[in-house]
């Protein structure tokens, strides 16, 4: 199985920032793409980050030009750094992989459990 656990979440002021971080770890054959989603109550869960094994990255509108995510495939991490928050950035961000547990078995998604993010006015 793997286990994606994320750090870094917290408060923050309008216009701070701060560095999500998420490491895989268990045993598993290959990570694939992975990201940031990010949910808050009564909402769907959204994407706000995508990176692939190459390095290619996708961003939601709303994120664009304000966060930046990176990966670093020896240490099986990725990052969210995420600058001039706003308050509208609050919400519990989940780490997402696609994942291989074996080279017979097909990709499966793999979530974290969740960091809080709020960003105060």
């Amino acid at each position: 199985q793997v286990q994606l656990v994320e750090s870094g979440g917290g408060l923050v002021q309008s216009g701070g920032s701060l560095r999500l971080a998420c490491a895989a770890s268990g045993n598993f054959f290959r990570l694939f793409a992975m990201g940031w989603y990010r949910q808050v109550p009564g909402k769907e869960r959204d994407l706000v980050a995508n990176i692939s094994m190459g390095g290619i990255v996708d961003y939601s509108d709303d994120v664009k030009s304000r966060f930046t995510i990176s990966r670093d495939n020896a240490a099986n991490t990725i990052y969210l750094q995420m600058n001039s928050l706003k308050p509208e950035d609050t919400a519990v961000y989940y780490c997402h992989a696609r994942v291989a547990l074996t080279n017979r078995q097909p990709i499966r998604d793999a979530w974290g459990t969740g960091t809080l993010v709020t960003v105060s006015s």
